[in-house]
This record gives C-alpha cells, structure tokens and sequence, in this order.
C-alpha cells in the first residue's frame, strides 16, 4: 500500500486524526503540543495520532495528501481542518468545538 493509500484510509475510517511530531503525551514540537491541547479542550479524548517522525514516506505523503506544507494536520470525518494555526483561530472562534461535537468523546 502507498502512503497515499495508507494515509487515505487512515483518515477516512476514523472520526479524528491528528497527522503530529511525536505523539499527545509526549509532543516533539511547540505546534503539536498545541494541537493536542486544543483538542483535549473541546473534550475529544479519543483521537488517532500519526507520528510522521517514524516514517519518512508518511511525513511527505501528508503534505501532499492535503496539499498543505505543515504538520500538524487535523483531520475530522475524512476531511482536512488545518494545521495548528487554523485549529487555533476556530478555537478562539467557537468553530472548532462545534466541528468536534459529538465526535470522538467517550458515550
């Protein structure tokens, strides 16, 4: 499978993925921190992280993916959110939480 194929399936058969440096307990840099930060605040506990350090293909694959040169990336319901930058403006916004109702919290 190609990490397009891999990435493709990955973010469509989860409800959140988050595409990151390291992983949410121990982030690799100041912008996944972040991302993994927000969403704990919107109370989503259950999410799938990527950490694109392990693999080189994953890490460029992603960029491409979405057409979008920074990671972390989020994803929810298959599609493309942003990165750190857009995820902060919707949470200061109010948007953020309101895409991320209802999913991916515990029942």
């Amino acid at each position: 499978m190609s990490a397009q194929d891999t990435i493709r399936q990955t973010v469509t058969s989860n409800p959140v993925v988050l595409y990151m440096k390291g992983s949410p307990r121990m982030p690799m840099c100041g912008f996944s921190a972040s991302a993994t930060q927000m969403l704990g605040a919107c109370g989503v506990t259950n999410f799938v992280s990527v950490d694109v350090l392990l693999d080189p293909e994953i890490r460029q694959g992603i960029k491409e993916y979405a057409n979008w040169p920074t990671i972390p990336q989020l994803y929810v319901n298959g599609e493309f959110v942003g990165g750190s930058d857009i995820m902060r403006e919707m949470y200061e916004a109010g948007e953020l939480q309101k895409l991320l109702e209802g999913v991916a919290k515990p029942a």
